[in-house]
């Protein structure tokens, strides 16, 4: 595969720009891969493709979109070892997590959305009119680094079922597995311009898509501050945005909660992706009658994680996916402790010449003011805070400006009540599971609108009234 190439109306293209952006390997500081950074005459030539795709696609049939879908699933599934192998080079998560996490499980959710949009009713007949749901038009995407296929396929997936046509600018940090979905997408004989990818940096790219007149929807994973940007820039042209953005999520411990089951859930959330995952349960709300047995167990359970090289075979988790990362994990942990709150697990760590490693770290004596109780860290740092009663604990948990994600384990009937009052965009209760066909997205600065299911299907539908 050529990736000095960008995907622009259904055929790899020289791009306009000379410049690249080099990949590195955050496991060991290599750069392995160079892609273009687009120019604007680059990004202009992709959205006026994707422009005049959408007057045709939007009137396919139905079923040629999900003959097409259905076929683009077979192109992924038939290549998973090496897309597993170059989310490994370019994230710096290990294989089995890189094949599971990253991309099986995101499979699953394409399936899903084939389901939703197969049975979906797009006309509603009422008493004299009838609402239909139509697409947009043109949908800019626009996706992070920490999930380089899920955030792609989250978007993209639904938009192209829809009937929309889409402009892709995947993470300068992980745009490499972008070119094998792209590819994907091209062998399963999807029609020239319905989906086109370009690369490059999102202050340059992204801008260019989110202030374009002809792109109608913009679809955001990020940062809370990208977000912000995004959204002013795509409100000059009063075009729809979705945005999905940071968290500082909290789970809450009853009195009687199964602590073994807690540690579980929480730790495998803070640790597993090396702590970049938005929804990580980073804030521990827990009484302080459990303190003791707590603090003994958090430390036994986290040496079943081991962090480092994903190369090598006795490691389970990975490395941090860039020296910004790396940077500013580490000014986290030394504001925590500089702020007094207790290092139980963990230490300030080193850069060293291999690669971006940060250990499991764990605060606890924490107050819900201090910054690393509030900020999102992005890393494997695990903030715990002791309550007096149970609406102290509540209190503490919605005082936060992020709303994401929520857990609480304790007697189920009490678990349900304090779920209902926790604000948060979901929520787990004890052995609750999330699925990918329930709606997802936040509360408050974590975002507007969600993605999954039904839910993430209809935001790039338009509604229609007709009057008959």
């Amino acid at each position: 595969m050529d990736f000095t190439k960008l995907y622009i109306n259904g055929e790899w293209i020289t791009p306009d720009t000379e410049e690249m952006i080099e990949v590195e390997n955050p496991a060991n500081k290599e750069i392995f891969e160079r892609v273009p950074r687009s120019n604007e005459k680059d990004v202009l030539m992709a959205i006026e493709s994707a422009k005049e795709a959408f007057e045709t696609w939007q009137y396919t049939d139905l079923e040629e979109r999900l003959d097409l879908m259905t076929k683009f699933v077979e192109k992924l599934n038939g290549n998973l070892d090496t897309m597993a192998k170059v989310i490994v080079k370019e994230l710096g998560t290990v294989y089995d997590r890189a094949l599971d996490r990253h991309i099986l499980g995101y499979i699953e959710d394409i399936e899903n959305y084939i389901e939703v949009a197969k049975n979906y009713e797009y006309e509603e007949q009422f008493d004299g009119y009838i609402v239909r749901r139509e697409p947009y038009g043109v949908v800019g995407a626009l996706t992070p680094w920490n999930y380089p296929i899920g955030q792609i396929t989250k978007k993209i997936v639904p938009a192209l079922l829809a009937g929309n046509t889409v402009v892709l600018k995947p993470s300068k940090t992980t745009p490499v597995i972008a070119y094998y979905l792209a590819q994907a997408i091209h062998d399963a004989g999807f029609p020239k311009g319905v989906f086109n990818l370009v690369t490059g940096k999102g202050s340059e790219v992204g801008n260019i898509i989110a202030r374009h007149d002809d792109v109608q929807v913009i679809s955001f994973t990020g940062s809370t501050s990208g977000g912000k940007e995004v959204g002013k820039i795509a409100m000059d042209t009063v075009k729809k945005s979705i945005l999905e953005l940071g968290g500082k999520s909290a789970s809450i411990l009853l009195e009687d909660a199964d602590i073994d089951l807690a540690l579980s859930v929480i730790l495998e959330s803070v640790y597993s992706n090396v702590g970049q995952t938005c929804s990580a349960l980073t804030r521990m709300i827990v009484p302080r009658s459990l303190k003791s047995e707590l603090e003994s167990k958090l430390v036994e359970k986290t040496k079943e994680y081991k962090f480092g090289d994903p190369s090598e075979s006795e490691n389970n988790v990975g490395v941090l996916a860039s020296k910004a990362q790396f940077d500013k994990v580490k000014s986290y942990i030394e504001k925590g402790i500089e702020e007094g709150a207790k290092l139980l697990i963990g230490e300030i760590p080193n850069e060293d010449s291999k690669g971006y490693n940060v250990g499991p770290v764990v605060f606890v004596d924490v107050e819900n003011d201090m910054k690393i109780a509030r900020e999102e860290i992005f890393g494997p740092v695990l903030s715990v805070i002791y309550y007096e009663d149970l609406e102290d604990a509540i209190k503490i948990a919605n005082d936060n400006a992020y709303g994401l994600s929520g857990a609480v384990y304790g007697n189920d009937k009490k678990a349900q009540e304090v779920a209902r009052m926790m604000k948060t965009g979901t929520v787990k209760i004890n052995k609750g599971k999330r699925t990918q066909a329930a709606p997802f997205g936040g509360y408050k600065y974590s975002g507007i609108g969600r993605e999954g299911g039904r839910y993430g299907f209809e935001e790039y539908l338009e509604i229609k009234s007709i009057f008959s």
